[in-house]
């Protein structure tokens, strides 16, 4: 957490409050929040936030360097900012000259068109989050970016089976796999997996031809219908305006342990898959 809903409606609520912005200063204030590979976060002073977008559950915010203070930077295109929330990560922005919280790992100062300054905040209680500001030279230097797979809102029926093919783990492992498909994790693995009624244990190569197309269906129905909703408030996540999400109202199974089926009424079981806390229905999903 966050997944690929979550993320992305962090991305959407936070493009308002910052596209259009330049970078006037910026302050680290935790070194493990950096990816070894990145710029430093004043190395982006003068860049111009350009757009807010999402791979996976990587946060990007697209830079142009044209008037950046660093001289070397500025023949540079596509530079970006990535940030991967990871469990606890958030952004939000407040007025200018706002104190950090306790839990803030970085600063960055901004101005818009009009003059008007704000700060925007990267905040992590859990310390799990992390920042990678590069080239794309540098992104692919990176082997989480490079080895993201495809994402799941724009895989074919044909792509999606394609890489289940020769796959001998369970199919939720390998849902969970950000190689095999970018910006899924246990929540909508589950609520997919039961959305299609399919075993999550099930090796994902004896899914049939139908099974694959049926939960691909289900992941995007799941993830677009989540995203629809502002994704999922467990416990941390809010998106960039501090609102909570309101997809774990219509969860299915994810953290239902023993309660009844919304389908059969039977209890639904926890197992482990993969090392990971699973929820299903031992009757509906096969």
């Amino acid at each position: 957490m966050p997944e690929l809903p979550e993320v992305e409606t962090v991305a959407r609520t936070l493009r308002p409050h910052v596209e259009g912005c330049a970078i006037t200063g910026a302050t680290l204030l935790r070194d493990s929040s950096l990816h070894p590979l990145s710029l430093r976060p004043e190395d982006l002073r003068g860049c111009v936030i350009t757009g807010v977008s999402r791979r996976g559950k990587l946060l990007l915010l697209e830079l142009d360097a044209a008037k950046a203070a660093r001289a070397d930077l500025r023949g540079a295109t596509g530079l970006r900012l990535a940030l991967h929330l990871r469990m606890t990560g958030r952004l939000m922005t407040y007025a200018a000259h706002t104190a950090p919280g306790p839990h803030t790992r970085c600063v960055f100062d901004l101005t818009d068109a009009q003059g008007q300054e704000r700060r925007l905040f990267f905040d992590d209680v859990r310390a799990f989050g992390l920042m990678l500001a590069g080239t794309p030279q540098t992104m692919q230097l990176w082997s989480f970016w490079r080895e993201l797979g495809p994402e799941p809102l724009e895989l074919t029926d044909a792509a999606f089976s394609a890489r289940l093919d020769s796959k001998n783990s369970a199919i939720k492992a390998v849902l969970l796999d950000q190689k095999v498909i970018a910006g899924v994790g246990n929540i909508y693995a589950d609520e997919s997996l039961f959305a299609a009624g399919i075993d999550p244990r099930r090796k994902a190569a004896s899914l049939s031809a139908a099974q694959r197309s049926r939960l691909l269906r289900c992941l995007k129905d799941v993830l677009e219908l989540s995203i629809s909703q502002c994704g999922s408030s467990i416990r941390d996540y809010r998106d960039a305006n501090g609102n909570v999400g309101a997809f774990q109202n219509s969860f299915a199974v994810y953290g239902r342990n023993g309660q009844a089926c919304k389908a059969c009424g039977r209890a639904l079981e926890k197992i482990k898959v993969a090392g990971r806390a699973t929820v299903y229905c031992p009757h509906c999903q096969k």
